[in-house]
């Protein structure tokens, strides 16, 4: 195996190890030295690949929301009506954000540990430029009533983040289709009426 080789393996079992540290524990209750066991590399070795804990955290982050993103695309890509598309996008955000891994890295433990500002920032990158180019599209078309797209965007993306932390939390699993509803109606309230 070559050096190159080596040094993208032990990347991989670092992010590995840490994904499933940080979902398990949390970010605050896991240590570096708990992630290089686990890892079964040195302490050396991440500080190579990372500067410490949290750019280590960032890296999984990012990993997480790139794999929501995946996701969310894949659903939304599967309707051919951009209407359609826009509506499974939403329904399949909320859905991967129930997972208790994405939950604990991507809502509960990012913003805490990167802080709002950055976290919104990778959010931004991850999801909410998707969400905004298919409301500029849907606004274009007609199908969304003429308004500015940045507030509508933040909008729909504050909501959906705040049910998904609920829905995470929540024990009752018909909570989920309720709130696939809930969010169908509000997105169908957007909806350029014909006359």
């Amino acid at each position: 195996m070559s050096r190159a080789e080596q040094r993208e393996q032990t990347r991989r079992a670092l992010l590995r190890e840490g994904r499933r540290l940080f979902a398990a524990e949390g970010y605050g209750a896991v240590g570096l030295s708990q992630i290089v066991t686990a890892a079964g590399v040195t302490k050396g070795a991440l500080y190579h690949h990372f500067d410490g804990k949290a750019a280590l955290f960032r890296a999984v982050l990012a990993q997480v929301q790139e794999e929501v993103g995946r996701r969310v695309a894949a659903s939304a890509d599967a309707e051919p009506d951009p209407w359609d598309q826009l509506v499974a996008g939403c329904h399949a955000f909320l859905a991967a954000s129930t997972d208790p891994d994405v939950r604990r890295i991507m809502l509960i433990d990012g913003p805490a540990v990167l802080g709002w500002r950055e976290w919104r920032a990778l959010d931004e990158a991850a999801s909410a430029r998707h969400l905004a180019e298919a409301l500029t599209g849907l606004v274009e078309a007609g199908v969304i009533a003429e308004q500015p797209v940045a507030p509508l965007t933040h909008l729909l993306s504050g909501a959906m983040n705040e049910a998904a932390l609920w829905l995470a939390d929540s024990p009752d699993p018909q909570n989920l289709p309720d709130t696939l509803a809930a969010l169908t109606r509000m997105l169908e309230s957007l909806r350029a009426r014909l006359t």
